[in-house]
């Protein structure tokens, strides 16, 4: 599957950036298979490197926003304009009180631009206010770290703050993949 992988990669690359967010997120919802972290790894919550989930090409939420970033970090688009959110999706009808913890990936095109989300739930690629569904909690990149869906960045990196998020790059690193 790496290579495969690989492959979308090269051939995405000269692509404009709106037909690279829609190659990178048809790709992850033709070639993985949703499996919790408790079944996959035993453990509660682990976050998966790009090459460990397309060896399985079974994962999460987050393993996929994960591949997501990577993907199109890997294409060039600017960190700045990424970020893995945390949030709370809703469960059920409109009204329903029920939630449950859920990671997607944003894009912004432009700084202070509405983004466009990126999901493992549903394929389409819809701007933020299409999804009432879900309410950000943090997000976060390389470079930083927010609290809810506000541009008030974290004095702390998400790598001082986010343990996995700090394990999943050092294993990315000695994968050759920096970001």
């Amino acid at each position: 599957m790496p290579s495969k992988w690989q492959t979308l990669l090269v051939s995405a690359s000269t692509l404009p950036v709106n037909d690279q967010l829609s190659a990178v997120n048809t790709f992850l919802h033709q070639s993985l298979s949703y499996v919790p972290d408790s079944l996959l790894y035993g453990m509660e919550d682990y976050w998966a490197s790009p090459a460990e989930l397309f060896t399985s090409q079974q994962g999460d939420c987050e393993d996929w926003a994960i591949a997501s970033y990577v993907s199109l970090r890997a294409l060039g688009i600017p960190d700045a304009q990424l970020r893995l959110v945390y949030v709370r999706a809703r469960i059920g009808a409109e009204n329903s009180g029920l939630s449950q913890a859920h990671m997607v990936l944003a894009y912004y095109p432009d700084t202070g631009a509405e983004p466009l989300i990126l999901d493992s739930l549903i394929q389409a690629i819809l701007p933020a206010s299409a999804r009432p569904d879900l309410t950000p909690v943090f997000s976060f990149n390389a470079t930083g770290l927010w609290a809810g869906s506000g541009n008030q960045k974290s004095k702390q990196s998400a790598t001082a703050r986010l343990s996995r998020w700090r394990d999943l790059v050092q294993r990315l690193e000695l994968q050759g993949i920096v970001l």
